[in-house]
């Protein structure tokens, strides 16, 4: 489930709602148009009603996305949603359960007023606690790889009112907190470093508008051609190529095509691909020379359906021609950023090894080497319910793919 959020726009104040996944402002009322960056992790806070006092805000780690996992002869996967409380204090629920899809949020800033708890316990033990809760860990066989893709991570803070007898939930007005586990408890101001800034959508080469679509991670330029990715650094130049189409594409859909060496397998070449994961299919002499390279889609679907594309376009990369990109209609926006692509290429290596045997118990010791990374739009007809890439025979269902950009 994705969550909303009241956010102000930064330049008449006008009240604009957001999506989890949104990092692109645009108001309705002045047209405004904005980058959201955090020097951390996206802070919210539940709502409390009606003016509050003395307010100790609690912090909640959350979590969405995809575990992966690589077992003994086959690969698990499963979406994980959750949120786990990340400071030590007895009273407090473990979970704030469907609260924050119930209830519009409210970004963490200096009006919020009240102070904060610290975090107690670091962000990959919540973590590893939310991979626990996957039933995925109820099988207790060899496994040999894991990996979290697709993955929003941020903190909900829940708000807490001190009152004669400890600490309550200032929404509920439940007592959460006895007096005496209470006392001790001492929070931090708002500090400036929580503080969400707003970068203009101008191209930094040529200082036109960038175009670029509420929940996507890239930004283009329609007047240098040049493709921008947005992350909390700010905004960072691509290396991006298309595989032209025809009359007859209506949509491109961008993959991560990312160039390694694997040298716990001797994996260099697109040959000793095809060779060591055990393909139904001759190497052609000139695979020898073509460089390994992993197509990851730079799009959140569901696991089953990344597995999928990414097996298949990793395998049928011979048949495509990327060439300098240009700006052009039905641009897909991507989602998934290059840095989890990355995490994702043994899950594709896996996920393309016609012999598990062969494959699965050597991932623990590959180190993927000598890494490059591009943006390529492959070009999709339509088909009625459903689009086609010509080139490799992927097929992904429209409804899925919208249902995609959710998760």
């Amino acid at each position: 489930m994705d969550i909303r959020i009241e956010q102000p726009c930064p330049q008449c104040g006008g009240p604009v709602e957001l999506s989890e996944s949104d990092r692109l402002l645009t108001c309705s009322y002045c047209g405004v148009r904005s980058f959201l960056r955090s020097r951390g992790l996206f802070r919210y806070v539940l709502p409390v009603r009606g003016r509050q006092s003395d307010l100790l805000h609690a912090p909640y780690l959350r979590f969405k996305g995809t575990i992966f996992l690589v077992r003994e002869e086959r690969i698990e996967h499963q979406l994980v949603d959750t949120t786990q409380a990340a400071v030590d204090q007895p009273g407090l629920p473990p979970s704030l359960g469907l609260r924050p899809q119930a209830m519009r949020l409210a970004r963490l800033g200096e009006a919020t007023g009240g102070t904060f708890l610290r975090p107690t316990i670091r962000a990959t033990a919540v973590l590893e606690r939310a991979a626990r809760l996957s039933t995925l860990f109820r099988d207790k066989g060899t496994m040999y790889h894991r990996a979290f893709i697709g993955e929003t991570v941020s903190f909900i803070y829940l708000p807490l009112q001190r009152r004669e007898s400890g600490l309550f939930d200032a929404i509920r007005e439940r007592l959460l907190v006895v007096r005496e586990n209470a006392d001790g408890l001492q929070g931090i101001p708002f500090s400036t470093r929580w503080q969400v800034d707003f970068l203009p959508t101008l191209c930094p080469h040529c200082g036109w508008n960038l175009d670029g679509e509420g929940d996507g991670l890239l930004l283009t330029c329609s007047n240098c051609d040049r493709a921008w990715l947005a992350d909390n650094t700010g905004l960072l130049p691509v290396s991006w190529k298309v595989v032209a189409g025809d009359q007859r594409t209506r949509l491109y859909i961008g993959f991560w095509r990312i160039g390694a060496r694997i040298p716990a397998l001797a994996m260099e070449s697109f040959a000793d691909f095809i060779e060591l994961t055990n393909q139904p299919m001759l190497p052609r002499p000139e695979w020898r020379s073509r460089p390994m390279e992993f197509w990851i889609p730079a799009f959140r679907i569901r696991p089953r359906l990344f597995l999928r594309l990414g097996r298949q376009a990793t395998m049928g990369q011979y048949r495509l021609r990327p060439q300098p990109a240009t700006v052009r209609p039905g641009l897909y926006p991507v989602t998934l950023p290059p840095a989890e692509a990355r995490q994702a290429v043994k899950v594709i290596l896996a996920a393309s090894a016609a012999s598990p045997k062969r494959i699965f118990p050597v991932l623990p010791r590959v180190r993927p080497t000598d890494l490059s990374i591009a943006l390529v739009y492959l070009p999709f007809v339509s088909t009625g319910q459903e689009w086609l890439q010509p080139r490799t025979g992927m097929v992904i269902n429209k409804r899925v793919l919208g249902f995609g950009r959710s998760l």
